[in-house]
């Protein structure tokens, strides 16, 4: 098996970051990486969105959070496991990670909210 390759503090990039948080799936499995307090499988995020996501699929998340540098992974038998790398980014990019995870977890809350018309309750009390 290759060995996993980690980019060194000094080659992590903004644009990395930007580029590898871009997809919706990765931001996701990011933020709950982030938001964990002991290493995560890659199998624990087949569920990640609304459907289901091939574990091929989930590879190759994995490598761009990994190639970007937001994440160390370690094999431990036939498991990956992840872990974030926030505190070593945040030492070179100050409070970044943070803020793109607050911002993903906004418009987390934001889609699951159902939306309500401005008006409409008023129309449903007077229904009842």
């Amino acid at each position: 098996m290759k060995p996993l390759v980690h980019p060194t503090l000094r080659d992590i990039t903004v644009e990395g970051i930007l580029h590898a948080l871009s997809d919706p799936v990765r931001v996701a499995i990011y933020a709950d990486i982030v938001g964990s307090d002991c290493s995560q499988t890659c199998s624990n995020f087949v569920n990640i969105v609304d459907k289901p996501v091939p574990k091929s699929t989930l590879s190759v998340h994995f490598k761009a959070l990994r190639q970007a540098g937001l994440i160390r992974g370690e094999r431990r038998g036939v498991e990956m496991y992840n872990v974030s790398r926030c505190s070593e980014i945040d030492g070179r990019f100050p409070g970044l990670i943070a803020a793109i995870v607050k911002a993903h977890n906004i418009q987390s809350e934001e889609t699951r909210t159902p939306k309500v018309k401005p008006g409409s309750l008023k129309k449903r009390r007077l229904e009842r």
